[in-house]
């Protein structure tokens, strides 16, 4: 069992939604608003570096513009944890894909995100996400 006030686990449920939204979406200024500007994070990108704010990320939203595919994105089994102002939210991602000849492939990772209230809002400070399995 999750520990913490329900309403703060829905809070952070809600706001991975949104960061995951916003990435499938290419949304880059719902993202900043989501983010701290020191987000950290270790994430097969990045090839078993700690990447240490936004820069890294960028590149990849500007690359998802010129795309032109869909994306949806469930989140399964979160396990969320509010410890005062901090809360983790653990889950399975699962991210479905089509290209555009209409080809469709799923992927599942693994992903832990931090979030930090601060000034009454909740903001992503660090992440790990596992390689994508098929």
């Amino acid at each position: 069992m999750s520990t913490g006030d329900l309403d703060e686990r829905e809070e952070i449920l809600q706001c991975t939604e949104r960061l995951l939204g916003a990435i499938s979406a290419g949304n880059w200024d719902l993202y900043e608003t989501l983010v701290d500007p020191s987000l950290t994070c270790f994430e097969p990108e990045a090839c078993g570096h700690l990447i240490d704010g936004l820069d890294f990320h960028h590149f990849y939203f500007l690359a998802k513009k010129e795309e032109g595919t869909s994306s949806q994105t469930t989140i399964v089994a979160p396990h969320i944890r509010v410890l005062g102002d901090v809360g983790i939210i653990a889950y399975t991602r699962l991210s479905q894909h089509a290209d555009t000849s209409g080809k469709f492939t799923s992927r599942a990772m693994e992903e832990t995100r931090v979030w930090h209230r601060k000034d009454g809002q909740w903001r992503q400070v660090h992440f790990h996400r596992s390689a994508p399995t098929r």
